[in-house]
């Protein structure tokens, strides 16, 4: 049976200007011993916890579509009431979509909705509908401009979702122009509930009149104000979609260049493309077997008091290990297994030498004795 939400008409808050300003997490102090195995990045963030290295964007006016959804392995299934929705077609995609939302657990997929536009005079519509989802877990809000958008979203969060739903339900933020990116810090820090950014070649393109070629340099600097800004807020970088969803090996370097950059999924529109994108974006087998031998090392030399160390001939410090702990977070989120490692005992073999700190104390007693 077709499940109707009763659409509850409520009036946009008035979006004060004074609302507070939220930073969306701040760097826990590292732990020294014994507990790398469950480091976080950031205090509160439910984005370390959650990996979206597939954002899979469906139709949400397409049945069959929406019914094929519920197999693909995704991290993360959207359901679009946007750009993929015809006008005529807006008040039957919120309904159908809905019912998607509620009729399975699509296994481990996260469940979103991207909404249209705040200030579309769509917007109003499509959450009155789906906040009365009690399975509904992020909503993609595109053309973000400001940290406005984001409070409005947030604020009828708090208005109209079940109430059991109200802090579970995240936030990620699609910025697709020009003006989105001149406000990018204010858009990152607006709201405990945002998750992630994403960056919208298509839209940004058009508001600028770039040229879209194969190498998408014109997008260098969007690309990496989303990657800098998203790694100093705590949050997740989606990159764009590859457009040329026919041809693997674009899609390939797509994700070669964008996982290189520093993004940590990227956004995908054909069923394809998830399989490519989610093995692209897990950290590299060798990365993660010598992340876990850095953080044992880092570890091992906490308990003697060192910080620096030697580790198969190249210097570990504080940076390395952060790099190292990422890898490792990564690596559990998207559901890899991590590998054994042993560290052979101290004893000045190849793979863990006396610690920088201990050879360089050796050598300036040599050097006193001379």
């Amino acid at each position: 049976m077709r499940f109707f939400a009763s659409a509850i008409r409520i009036s946009q808050p008035a979006l004060s200007s004074g609302l507070a300003t939220t930073a969306r997490a701040t760097v826990t102090p590292m732990a020294i011993i014994g507990t790398w195995r469950t480091i976080s990045t950031s205090a509160d963030s439910a984005s370390v916890s959650r990996s979206r290295r597939a954002l899979f964007y469906v139709p949400g006016s397409d049945e069959r579509k929406i019914h094929k959804s519920i197999s693909v392995g995704a991290d993360c299934v959207v359901y679009d009431l946007e750009d993929s929705v015809s006008l005529n077609k807006k008040g039957t995609a919120r309904h159908m979509v809905i019912d998607a939302l509620e009729a399975s657990e699509h296994g481990k997929a996260e469940k979103a909705v991207r909404i249209n536009a705040v200030g579309s005079g769509l917007e109003l519509d499509d959450l009155n509908v789906i906040l009365h989802s009690k399975r509904l877990q992020a909503i993609v809000i595109p053309k973000v401009q400001s940290a406005k958008d984001i409070h409005f979203v947030s604020q009828m969060i708090d208005a109209v979702a079940v109430e059991s739903q109200r802090k579970r339900i995240r936030l990620i933020a699609s910025v697709e122009s020009a003006l989105g990116i001149m406000n990018i810090k204010e858009i990152a820090t607006a709201d405990p509930r945002l998750d992630a950014l994403i960056f919208a070649a298509e839209d940004y393109c058009a508001d600028l009149g770039l040229i879209r070629t194969g190498t998408r340099k014109e997008m260098l600097f969007a690309r990496q104000m989303i990657v800098n800004a998203a790694a100093a807020y705590g949050l997740q970088s989606l990159d764009l979609v590859c457009v040329d969803f026919q041809n693997p090996a674009v899609l390939h370097d797509e994700c070669k260049e964008g996982r290189e950059f520093g993004f940590t999924g990227k956004q995908a529109i054909h069923p394809a493309q998830i399989d490519v994108i989610q093995e692209m974006f897990l950290p590299d087998p060798s990365d993660l077997k010598r992340a876990i031998k850095i953080l044992q090392g880092f570890e091992h030399h906490a308990e003697r008091g060192v910080g620096a160390f030697n580790l198969d001939g190249k210097m570990i410090d504080m940076p390395v290990v952060k790099w190292a702990q990422k890898v490792v977070s990564k690596a559990k989120a998207g559901g890899m297994e991590l590998p054994h490692v042993d560290l052979p005992s101290s004893g000045g073999s190849s793979s863990e030498s006396a610690s920088v700190g201990e050879k360089g104390n050796r050598e300036a007693t040599v050097k006193s004795k001379k």
